[in-house]
C-alpha cells in the first residue's frame, strides 16, 4: 500500500492545540457580542457615521468615554467630547472650523470640575495698644475762654458803633455853660485847674475876675501858663501872652479870648464859653463890656 493512499494521521496534540484556539476565538467573539470589527468600521463609528455602519459592542466600550453632541453650525457632523464637558464648552465658533484656545481650563482637559481650595480664614488683626483719654488741662480752658471772650467783645464793640454812627455828637459833648464856684474861691493871679476839663483859665486881679478860654490865636493850640515866667506860652510855635492874655511876643495875631461870666442867685460864678470876647488887631477891645469880666473888692 503506498503511503499516499493511508496519509498519516495528524498528531493527537496538535489537533488539540489548534482546536483550542479556534474554540478560544470563537468563545471571544461571542462574549464580546459577535465578530471582532474590523479597521475601516471603526473609522467610521468615530466618525459618527453610525447611521450607515453598524457599532459593534467593543467598540462601543472602546468610545464609551465619549458622549455624541450635535455639531454647531459649520462644524464637522457627529463630534464627539469628553462626558465631563459642560454645554458651553461644547459649542464650536461658526467660522466653519473647531478653535481652540491657547490655554484650554483644566476641568476641560480633565474631563471633571478642579474643587476651589478653600481660603484659610484671615487672622483677626492685632489689637493695639489702648489709649486712654485724659481730661483738657485747666490752662487750655481757660485759653479757650479768653479767646472767645475777645471775640465776642470785639464784634460787640463793633456792633455798638453801628448805632454810635448815626446819632449826633452835640448830645454827648459838655455843656458850654457851667459852674466854678465862687469869686472868693480864687486867689490874685492864674488859676489852671480847670483846664483840662473846660480848657479855661481863672484870672482874678485887684479889680476884676474874668476867664481866658485857653486857645492860642495864631493856630489854635493850647498854650501852657509858665509860673516862673509870668507868662503863656504856646508850644507850638512859640507865641508868648502876658498874665491877662495879652500877645506880646511869637506869631500870634491878637489877644486870646475872654468867655462870658455872670453871678448866679446863689452867687457863684456862671462861665459860658459860647459866648466868647476879643480883641482883633486893629480892632475894637471887648474886654472891658459887660459880662467879660466880673467886678471883685
Amino acid at each position: 500500500m503506498d503511503q499516499n493512499d493511508n496519509p498519516t494521521p495528524p498528531a493527537e496534540g496538535a489537533s488539540s492545540t489548534q482546536g483550542n484556539e479556534q474554540g478560544d476565538r470563537m468563545g471571544v467573539e461571542e462574549r464580546d457580542g459577535g465578530a471582532r470589527p474590523s479597521v475601516p468600521d471603526l473609522l467610521a463609528a468615530a466618525r459618527g457615521d453610525a447611521a450607515r455602519t453598524p457599532v459593534t459592542p467593543p467598540a462601543r466600550r472602546a468610545s464609551s468615554g465619549t458622549v455624541a453632541a450635535d455639531a454647531p453650525p459649520g462644524d464637522v457632523p457627529g463630534k464627539s467630547f469628553p462626558a465631563a464637558t459642560p454645554p458651553a464648552a461644547r459649542v464650536a465658533p461658526a467660522s466653519g472650523a473647531s478653535k481652540t484656545t491657547s490655554t484650554p481650563t483644566p476641568s476641560v482637559n480633565a474631563g471633571v470640575a478642579r474643587a476651589v481650595a478653600a481660603k484659610p480664614p484671615s487672622k483677626p488683626p492685632a489689637a493695639g495698644p489702648v489709649v486712654q483719654s485724659m481730661p483738657d488741662p485747666q490752662v487750655n480752658q481757660m485759653r479757650r475762654w479768653i479767646v472767645w471772650g475777645s471775640v465776642v467783645g470785639f464784634l460787640g464793640f463793633l456792633g455798638g458803633m453801628i448805632p454810635r454812627f448815626f446819632l449826633p455828637r452835640a448830645i454827648f459833648e459838655p455843656s458850654s455853660i457851667f459852674r466854678i464856684g465862687f469869686p472868693g474861691d480864687y486867689a490874685l493871679g492864674v488859676d489852671t485847674k480847670w483846664q483840662q476839663q473846660y480848657r479855661i483859665w481863672v484870672v482874678r486881679n485887684s479889680e476884676r475876675l474874668f476867664v481866658i478860654y485857653a486857645r492860642c490865636t495864631h493856630l489854635g493850640c493850647t498854650p501852657d501858663w509858665k509860673a516862673s515866667e509870668n507868662k503863656f506860652k504856646c508850644p507850638c510855635h512859640g507865641s508868648g501872652y502876658d498874665s491877662e492874655g495879652v500877645n506880646f511876643e511869637g506869631p500870634a495875631p491878637r489877644p486870646m479870648d475872654r468867655a462870658d461870666v455872670k453871678l448866679d442867685a446863689e452867687g457863684q460864678v456862671v462861665v459860658n464859653v459860647g459866648k466868647l470876647y476879643d480883641w482883633p488887631k486893629g480892632g475894637t477891645n471887648r474886654f472891658n463890656d459887660d459880662g467879660a469880666f466880673i467886678r471883685v473888692t
